[in-house]
This record gives C-alpha cells, structure tokens and sequence, in this order.
C-alpha cells in the first residue's frame, strides 16, 4: 500500500529543457518537411498542368494536320474517281462504236461472198478469173481482216474498261476509308475537357490491330491515284488508237469497195461489148425464176431454221427472270440474251420481208415466162449475175463512219 502512494517520478530541469527543446526540434522539422511537399506539390501541380496543356494542345495541332492531310488525299482521290467515271463512259461510247463498226462490216461480207457465189454461176468462157473476181477476193480478205482487228480492238476496250473500273473501284474504297477517318478525327477534334461523353479506355493506348506507318499510309493512297492515273491515259491511248483505227478501216473498205464496183463496171461494159444485142427478156425471166425460186426455199428455211434459237434465247431470259434477289442482275448474259433476241427478232422480220418481196417479184417473173421463151446465151447469164446479182446487191453497201 505504501508503494502505491509513492510520489512519481519526476525529472531534472534539464531533462525538461531538453524535452521541450526536442519537442520544438521535432515540430520545426515537421514543419519544414511539410512546406517542402507543399512547395514540391505546387511545382508538380504546376508543371504537370503546363505539360497537360502543351501535349493536349500539340495533340489537337497533330489533329488538325491530320485532318489537312486527309482532306488533301480525299480531294485528290475525288478528282481522280471522277475523271476515271468520266473517261469509262466515254470509252463506253467508243466500244459501242466499235461494235456497231462491227457489225456493219458483216452485210458487205456477205454481199462479197455471195458475189463471189454467184460468179461461180457463170457458164463456159465467162467462167473466168476476171479483175472482178480477184478484187472481191481482196475485198473479202479485207473485210474479215477488218473485223478481225475491230473483234481484237473490242476484246482490248473491255479489258481496259475493266482496268478502270477496277481503279474506279479502288478510289472508291480508299475514299470511303478517307471518309470514315475524317469524321472520327472531326469528333476527336471536337473534344474538350469539358465534354459530356469523355471517358477512361483502359486498352486505347495499347497499339493493336493493323497500324500501317504514315509512309504506307501515304504510300496506299498515291499508288491508287497513280493507278488510276495510268489506267486514264491508257485509256486515252486506247481512244485515240480506237479513232484512228475506225478511221482507216472504214476508209480502206470504202477504198476496196468502189475498186470492186469500178471492175463489175468495166466487166459489165466487156461482156456487152463482146455480146449480141438481141438479148432477150426471157432469157432473163426464166434464170431469174430459178434463181428466185431458190432464194424463196433459202428464205423460208431461213426462217424455219430461226424458230429454234429464238425459243432457246426467250427460254433462257424467262428463266432468268426467276433467279432470287441479288441474283437478278442484268448482267452480260443478260443483256446478250436480250440483243440476241432482238437481233434474231429483226433478222426473221427482214427474212420474211423478203420472202414476201420474192414471192411477189416470182410471181411477176411467172407471168411474164408464159410469154418470154427464149435461149439463155453465156454472155446472158453473165451480165446477169455481174450486173442484176451483184451490183444491185452491192448498191446496198454503205461505208460509214462510226
């Protein structure tokens, strides 16, 4: 119990001096370490913010320089799609002549060969190897040499619209790509601190993905307009070749076809020369019957022999016309199938314009036979075909320029 009541310790002055002075050490030094962190978090504080501002504000130049740089190749990439859109409509033009150059060269190749047919129909001595003859050969020779090239130069015209479609359709993917970028580099520039939707993106500093370099990036636009480029002066090659040979084919076969005529002239004025007058209207009657007569059969035959394409092509379209969805595309076959209809549709209406044009000239021929009966002569038979056969036929011929 008495140990309980003992007084507690106490201290020396000294110790007390030395504790309060330690005490005030402590505090002082607290104190110091304290405005030291103060004045570190307000040189952090300041220096981050400075930092903050520049990096965002070079960040928003970075933006801005990008948005630039997209806008020039989106121009760029716009021009080019519009001057390839424009120059593969107007090759389009120039296929279709083409085609139509073409398809006027079969007529006159058919009026040679059936010349050169029906020349073989002269009888005796006038079944000769005339000038005649040697020029409808070269003729013939010409034409399908000129269609030869014409098929050639059609064949390279869709290659190369083909090209430019291909480049048109580059462009376009490029430009769609241009286009997605520059908005979503307009919303990021549109962004500020202060902005509603701005969030934390844990992974968006991650670098995945397909990144291209700025130099392929660069590098992909101006190969496309490059290609694009190439493929329009092609092109314009290409029209320039197509002009000229257009220009020269149809001049050499107008050449050729009034070297034909002058020769059937000159020949036509021989056999004359060297034949009696007294022709006869029967002689002529009379082969112009049989020969009629066969035209009609050919004719109706022709017409005959039609039916069958023209149900096979009508078929095909009709089915066709069934094919789900996407898949009714009015593609090449399509649109073959429908010119072919067409021409064969055209092709049995002139065939039957004219077998009524040759039954009604046969029945003329048969009324007048009753009365003509007189020997056909060689010479007769000649002129006939050089000059009823051929030169009317080849009246028809008309060179033009497509």
């Amino acid at each position: 119990m008495a140990r309980l009541l003992q007084d507690p310790p106490k201290f020396h002055p000294s110790e007390w001096d030395i504790a309060n002075k330690m005490h005030c050490a402590s505090a002082e030094s607290q104190k110091s370490r304290s405005e030291r962190v103060i004045a570190e978090s307000r040189r952090l504080l300041d220096e981050t913010e400075k930092a903050t501002r520049k990096t965002q504000s070079d960040v928003n130049k970075k933006i801005e320089q990008r948005q630039e740089e997209i806008k020039f190749w989106k121009q760029e990439l716009e021009n080019k799609l519009e001057q390839i859109v424009h120059e593969t409509e107007v090759l389009l033009t120039f296929k279709t002549r083409l085609e139509k150059s073409l398809e006027s060269c079969e007529e006159p190749l058919l009026i040679a060969q059936k010349c050169l047919l029906n020349r073989q129909r002269r009888l005796g001595i006038d079944l000769v190897q005339d000038e005649v003859e040697q020029e409808l050969v070269k003729e013939a020779d010409v034409l399908q040499g000129v269609m030869a090239l014409l098929g050639h130069t059609v064949e390279q015209t869709k290659e190369q619209i083909r090209l430019n479609r291909s480049a048109k359709y580059n462009l376009e993917m490029d430009l769609k790509d241009k286009f997605t970028a520059l908005m979503i580099d307009d919303y990021c520039a549109s962004l500020t601190n202060n902005t509603p939707d701005i969030r934390y993106a844990d992974n968006a500093v991650k670098i995945e993905g397909n990144f291209v370099s700025p130099e392929d990036w660069t590098d992909f636009s101006n190969i496309n307009v490059e290609k694009a480029d190439k493929q329009r002066n092609n092109s314009l090659a290409l029209r320039a070749l197509i002009d000229g040979i257009l220009s020269q084919t149809a001049n050499d076969m107008r050449k050729q076809c009034e070297v034909v005529n002058v020769a059937f002239r000159n020949r036509v004025k021989e056999v004359k020369d060297a034949k009696h007058k007294l022709e006869t209207l029967l002689a002529m009657v009379m082969d112009e019957t049989a020969s009629q007569e066969k035209n009609i059969a050919a004719l109706k035959k022709a017409i005959a022999d039609k039916e069958g394409p023209v149900k096979v092509a009508q078929t095909r379209l009709e089915a066709r016309n069934h094919r789900p969805n996407v898949e009714l595309c009015y593609d090449t076959v399509q649109h073959r199938l429908i010119s072919e209809v067409q021409e064969m549709t055209t092709n049995i209406q002139r065939l039957k314009d004219a077998l009524a044009q040759a039954e009604t000239e046969l029945k003329g021929l048969n009324r007048r036979q009753v009365s003509l009966e007189e020997e056909i002569h060689v010479k007769e038979n000649a002129l006939y075909i050089d000059e009823v056969l051929c030169m009317r036929m080849r009246d028809s011929i008309y060179i033009k320029n497509f």
